[in-house]
């Protein structure tokens, strides 16, 4: 059993979805495990973790739209504005949300779905530079005996 950490920082440009499959899928690709799991942990309150359709950007959009509805922002709704009136919504959307993913690895790459992508959703108006943890346990190949000497 091997482990493997890796920190990747995403940038964004205010709300929305990001899809970060490809630098997950490359870096877990480059740690040489055929079977494991990865952890992926987003280090914020106010930016999530979702496994999503990436196919048609619809869904995203109908994501994005219905997470305004269930925690919109406004200047009279919450307390807690410390960093303006997306802080409080920003918040209860990452609780209604993931922070962390486990994704299974089977022969060196990541088990998701045909639709599936992995996606930052970032909760705050303005541009953020966000940090994701990719923690990777596994197994190596093993040599084939014809190789052994």
């Amino acid at each position: 059993m091997r482990q493997a950490l890796h920190h990747l920082s995403q940038a964004t440009n205010g709300k929305g979805l990001y899809e970060i499959t490809a630098p997950v899928a490359a870096w877990t690709g480059e740690q040489g495990l055929t079977t494991g799991l990865l952890t992926v942990f987003c280090r914020h309150t106010s930016a999530s973790l979702l496994i999503q359709e990436n196919a048609d950007p619809t869904v995203r959009g109908d994501i994005a739209r219905y997470f305004e509805a269930i925690a919109p922002e406004s200047a009279n709704r919450y307390v807690h504005n410390d960093e303006g009136p997306d802080d409080m919504p920003a918040h209860l959307r990452a609780a209604l949300t993931q922070t962390h993913l486990s994704i299974p690895l089977d022969n060196g790459r990541l088990v998701l779905g045909t639709w599936q992508g992995i996606y930052l959703f970032e909760h705050r108006t303005r541009p953020h530079r966000r940090s994701i943890v990719l923690h990777l346990m596994g197994d190596e190949a093993k040599p084939s005996a014809a190789r052994r000497t």
